[in-house]
């Protein structure tokens, strides 16, 4: 069985991950594949618009096969650098599609199942949709374009998201700009197949087929307390207004922050920072800047033994404290590559 799909119907093409048992997590042959037929796509006058989806129910995309990844980067193999490079590579073709790329969303859209779908023009979520950037959580950094989208959702809840890894829900998405549009599940065959047969504009089958929300996103009502903690100019910071602060909001995200890896923590603020003044392609090549440096580093391995591997819950990380990730080793995951950085459209 092919682990993702391509298929032609009507004037769109349609893609389909297909590892629903993996909960459609992405190999580096997906990846490769998925490149190819969209630079097909591209050049092909009868395909005017690419839908993506996952197989099942469980999950759009979980992310990169986090544990195949794990396994080859302790061994030495290069798979692990070149599933980055060529992940990075297919979100800046997605982010840059001349033709309407159009991402069906349902169950769980994590790390880089986000990389193939937010960059999108049209993001459609379902009810059962679960958005996250975990990756904090395995002591790595919220990749595939985090650096250039997280910045830009309101407030500072793209902060709020990327140190934390919460997980937002449809409503959520769709108040925070993440989904464009909100379509059951249920419906979303019968949407792809007038997305590729009818003649009508996108915007109107879209909006046809889309519901509104039928209550207030979670996040909305939180981004208050969002705005106030995570402004701090420092992770140091945002500790200690939460620390100061008693309601039930400060105490649960900061019990949260003190799980995950202190480097991770200290990375994902500077690339939030940096990556709002950066251009897009600016931000991938700074992504696989971090990327070679958490590859050779010790944290991700450890999280992800930890949280998958022997699922103890207990990492322990190295620094274990935020005072001792000195600014020097920061500098370091930041600093050009000795090979220069990533050529984006090779």
């Amino acid at each position: 069985m092919e682990d993702v799909l391509f298929e032609r119907r009507g004037r769109g093409g349609l893609i389909t991950l297909n590892r629903p048992k993996a909960l459609n997590a992405l190999t580096l042959d997906m990846v490769r594949a998925m490149r190819v037929q969209l630079d097909a796509w591209r050049d092909d006058r009868g395909v005017e618009l690419v839908i993506i989806r996952g197989a099942g129910d469980r999950a759009f995309c979980a992310g990169g096969d986090i544990r195949v990844l794990y396994e080859s980067g302790k061994s030495g193999n290069p798979y692990a650098i070149d599933f980055y490079s060529y992940e990075y590579k297919l979100n800046t073709v997605i982010k840059r599609y001349p033709k309407p790329y159009i991402a069906l969303i349902n169950g769980i859209a994590m790390g880089g199942g986000v990389g193939v779908s937010v960059h999108g023009r049209y993001r459609v979520a379902g009810e059962g949709c679960v958005f996250a950037m975990p990756e904090t959580g395995i002591g790595l950094f919220p990749d595939v374009g985090g650096t250039y989208f997280l910045p830009r959702m309101p407030g500072e809840t793209g902060m709020y998201v990327a140190l934390t890894g919460a997980r937002l829900n449809v409503v959520d998405c769709f108040a925070m700009g993440i989904a464009t549009h909100m379509v059951p599940a249920p419906q979303h065959e019968a949407l792809t197949q007038s997305l590729c047969t009818d003649d009508g504009p996108l915007e109107h089958i879209l909006t046809r087929a889309a519901v509104r929300p039928s209550e207030q996103s979670r996040v909305v009502g939180i981004r208050p307390l969002i705005d106030r903690h995570f402004i701090a100019t420092s992770v140091e910071e945002i500790l200690r207004s939460l620390a100061s602060d008693k309601s039930l909001f400060a105490s649960e995200t900061l019990k949260m922050l003190q799980t995950k890896s202190p480097t991770s923590l200290k990375i994902a603020y500077r690339q939030i920072r940096e990556g709002a003044k950066r251009s897009f392609e600016e931000c991938m090549r700074l992504e696989f800047r971090l990327t070679n440096r958490f590859m050779r580093g010790q944290d991700f391995y450890e999280g992800v033994r930890a949280l998958i591997v022997d699922k103890d819950q207990a990492p322990k990380w190295n620094p274990s404290r935020l005072e001792d990730v000195s600014n020097a080793a920061i500098d370091a995951y930041f600093a050009p590559l000795p090979a220069g950085d990533l050529e984006l459209g090779a």
